[in-house]
């Protein structure tokens, strides 16, 4: 058997979304797989099934191709930090953050632990699908290259290139990308996947017929522009977040977006529930229209503190009669000051007002909080809810409640049973759909 890379003609491209449907044609034709990213930037992570942080694309693959999850998915993480710097997840644990500049500088040394863990998911599956990052062929950075070029290079993989045709260009890019690869990897390219596309299928029967012809490559699929509204990467992603047709008498939900939410997958369950009107606001216009304002979660909850207050929410949440909500950083937004005596989000000793609606003071801690497991919050069982922050209350280390104001560190906080069931059907339905349009015969040829 052979390994698969899927790489992209650019980012946003679809590459999760499509490694994920690869995932699923390879298992129903019974060939045993698993997702892997070696280098994944993004602020939505997940507790894997062996107590790692991992990107939530990593393990929300893993979860939908029925597989377990832990560090091997995704070796290397990096999340937003202050100024040029990132946090880095390392193995699944996190590390000092580092300037960005001399991460590229010292990458080199990440090769090793990147090779350790694509070797370990080998070991244990007949084929991985190894999903690229952005472009493969940004000509400035290919020797730092550790998704696309460095995998790929090193294990022979197979390459199905993803081509968005909605952002338009789409034969430059193919073309482009396939021109300006490495020799050694261009004779590995085994075909493409054009995705995105709206209208009548027939009128791109001209553009199937060039691109095989005059590049050569075979295309698997022209899959439709169809979203799925699960499994939010990054803030690229979201863009695609396409409302559910709501019911009449819906509840009315706000999220404040500001610059560093992190894991808005915790939103989810809202995004696809019909009784639920979801909006992301950038400023605090209407509040009083909604029932619900929902604070996420933050990677730098000072940063996004001070936006909330340059943006007008703080007053506004102040007056606010609906209910309030805090996920993870946005729990810690609402306790009376946040304290950094490490400097875990920028300066050692900063410290900042919260919106005080609960009496105590958040301080974040040098260690860690990472672990998953089953919750009972609200009133709902949360069988998926997981934990991941520096931030400690002495008073509510969990959760507070008051009835109109709540929040929790825990994360998954709307995943109860009848929403992970409908997540699971919507999932299952979704692949089926799409892998309609595949050329599945064709594809598992050309690759294996």
């Amino acid at each position: 058997m052979r390994d698969i890379s899927v790489f992209g003609t650019h980012s946003d491209a679809g590459k999760s979304t499509i490694t994920m449907l690869l995932l699923h044609i390879l298992a129903k034709n019974g060939i045993e797989c698993a997702p892997f990213k070696a280098q994944n930037v993004s602020n939505n992570a997940a507790v894997a099934d062996d107590g790692s942080e991992i990107a939530v694309a990593q393990h929300f693959q893993a979860r939908t191709a029925g597989v377990g999850s832990s560090w091997h998915n995704n070796p290397v993480l990096l999340k937003s930090a202050r100024g040029n710097a990132a946090s880095l997840i390392l193995k699944g644990r996190a590390v000092a953050p580092t300037e960005v500049r001399e991460y590229y500088r010292r990458l080199h040394r990440l090769e090793p632990i990147v090779t350790e863990a694509y070797e370990r998911l080998g070991g244990e599956y007949r084929t991985i699908v190894a999903e690229g990052a952005g472009s493969p062929v940004e000509l400035n950075l290919m020797d730092k290259d550790l998704s696309n070029i460095y995998i790929a290079r090193s294990f022979g993989n197979a390459i199905i290139l993803v081509a968005d045709i909605e952002k338009g260009g789409v034969f430059a890019s193919i073309y482009g990308v396939a021109q300006l690869l490495p020799p050694d990897l261009r004779k590995n390219l085994c075909g493409v996947v054009v995705n995105k596309f709206r209208g009548d299928r027939s009128l791109f029967d001209e553009g199937i017929k060039i691109i095989e012809e005059r590049f050569a490559l075979p295309v698997f699929a022209l899959l439709p522009h169809h979203p799925l509204n699960y499994g939010f990467e990054d803030s690229q992603s979201l863009r695609g977040y396409r409302k559910t047709k709501s019911i009449e008498g819906a509840k009315k939900v706000a999220v404040t977006a500001y610059p560093y939410m992190s894991n808005y997958n915790d939103l989810e369950a809202l995004m696809n529930d019909p009784g639920i009107e979801l909006d992301f606001l950038d400023s605090a216009r209407a509040l009083d229209a909604y029932d619900m304002v929902i604070l996420p979660g933050s990677k730098l909850v000072m940063e996004d503190l001070r936006w909330l207050k340059r943006r007008g929410f703080f007053e506004s949440l102040g007056s606010f009669g609906g209910e309030i909500v805090g996920i993870c950083g946005g729990y810690e937004m609402m306790f009376k000051e946040i304290v950094d005596p490490y400097g875990i989000e920028g300066v050692a000793g900063e410290r900042e007002k919260g919106l005080a609606f609960i009496d105590d003071t958040i301080v974040l801690e040098k260690e860690k909080i990472v672990r998953r497991g089953e919750y009972e919050l609200f009133g709902r069982k949360l069988p998926e809810g997981f934990e991941i922050h520096h931030g400690r209350s002495a008073k509510y280390p969990l959760y507070f409640d008051d009835g109109r104001i709540r929040g929790s560190f825990v994360h998954a906080l709307f995943d109860d049973a009848p929403a992970i069931e409908r997540r699971t059907r919507s999932v299952a339905e979704y692949l089926e759909y799409m892998s309609s349009f595949v050329d599945e015969g064709r594809l598992l040829e050309s690759v294996f």
